[in-house]
């Protein structure tokens, strides 16, 4: 190619997306009703019942371009939330905001704190702006605050905090985030990632954090409302800092039905509800089994749960032949593990099944 790209751009990794499960079928030739996908942490019952409904209601509109500035689902995610509208933003997905963070904050000669275990697009976007990453090593497989806190320095921009964490499944305590955010300079970004918040049970679930100006806390309708194909998610902050983030929000960067879809999902509470014993019933199937056949796992409070097979790239292939697809963990410094998704009581009895034949 005779196109020159900056020159860190060809160095950088490309984030690996799991494939359509008919590739992956006419691959292997295998029938795709049979095959199972565990490996996306996707909601196993599907999308919020009152969100199809508003797609379908909304179908006959989409010649028309979104609202820009997603008035009504501002208007009624503020209210079930209890902020105020104006201190929220929107995305295509939050993976759009975290690139929104890049074009606001981050720079060459800058740095980002992380957990070395934590979602991997912390890093590929500061790596895209030549930010440097930060890395500090996990404790149990969660975050070690006290070692995160003291990685920041004076070109730190951003700390990342995924809670409950991905890939690990690990959260942390209430009192030790409120702790750490007081840790963090007025003038760094506490960035708190509660993508599966909604997973855990109700008394688990810590009080949103906004008690300082420097935190931004990222939400998504992806996981328990089951709207991941739409790609909807949403940050809530600062008003200041919203401004700054809607400089270079892209307009109509969240679609007319997925707007429609988020605002109706927001007020169904049984779906989620519903999700969330799936989820309680599934991660106690998968952990006895893994119990049982001497496997070990770390302790899981949402929808996925990492298990040290050994050889997690080649278990990964192995299962693939078997028609169960799940996620290899290598990329993420974790070459003996994989990570399964919770599925239906079904679903999850064929991975076991597929587990151990590969085991045998």
């Amino acid at each position: 190619m005779m196109l020159k790209p900056k020159s860190h751009i060809q160095d950088l990794r490309i984030y690996e997306p799991g494939r359509p499960l008919e590739e992956v079928a006419r691959e292997l030739g295998l029938d795709v009703g049979t095959m199972v996908k565990l490996a996306s942490n996707e909601n196993p019952l599907g999308p919020s019942p009152k969100a199809v409904a508003a797609m379908k209601a909304s179908a006959s509109d989409m010649h028309l371009y979104p609202d820009g500035g997603c008035h009504y689902l501002r208007q009624g995610l503020a209210q079930a939330l209890g902020v105020p509208p104006e201190t929220l933003v929107f995305g295509c997905g939050s993976n759009e905001i975290i690139e929104l963070l890049g074009h606001v904050f981050m720079e060459a000669d800058t740095n980002i704190v992380m957990s070395e275990q934590a979602f991997i697009i912390y890093h590929l976007i500061a790596a895209g702006w030549r930010a440097e990453t930060r890395f500090v090593p996990v404790v149990d497989h969660g975050h070690d605050l006290d070692a995160m806190a003291a990685a920041i320095d004076e070109k730190t921009r951003i700390v990342f905090v995924a809670n409950p964490n991905n890939p690990t499944g690990t959260l942390l305590d209430p009192d030790a985030v409120r702790a750490f955010a007081t840790k963090v300079p007025d003038e760094v970004l506490l960035v708190l990632d509660e993508a599966y918040i909604e997973l855990l049970e109700p008394q688990q679930r810590p009080e949103l954090q906004l008690k300082r100006d420097n935190i931004l806390v990222l939400r998504t309708f992806s996981k328990a409302y089951g709207l991941a194909g739409l790609r909807v998610g949403y940050g809530i902050g600062h008003p200041e800092l919203v401004r700054c983030l809607e400089a270079f929000r892209q307009p109509f960067n969240v679609t007319a039905m997925g707007q429609h879809a988020a605002l109706a999902a927001v007020t169904d509470t049984e779906h989620v509800e519903a999700l969330c014993r799936v989820t309680r019933d599934g991660l106690a199937q998968l952990s006895a089994a893994a119990a049982a056949r001497d496997i070990p796992v770390v302790p899981s409070c949402v929808n996925f749960i990492l298990l040290e097979t050994g050889r997690g790239r080649e278990r990964f292939e192995a299962l693939k032949q078997q028609g169960v697809i799940v996620r290899p963990m290598d990329g993420y410094g974790l070459p003996e593990h994989i990570r399964v998704s919770i599925g239906t009581a079904e679903e999850n009895q064929r991975f076991i099944d597929a587990l151990d034949h590969i085991l045998a």
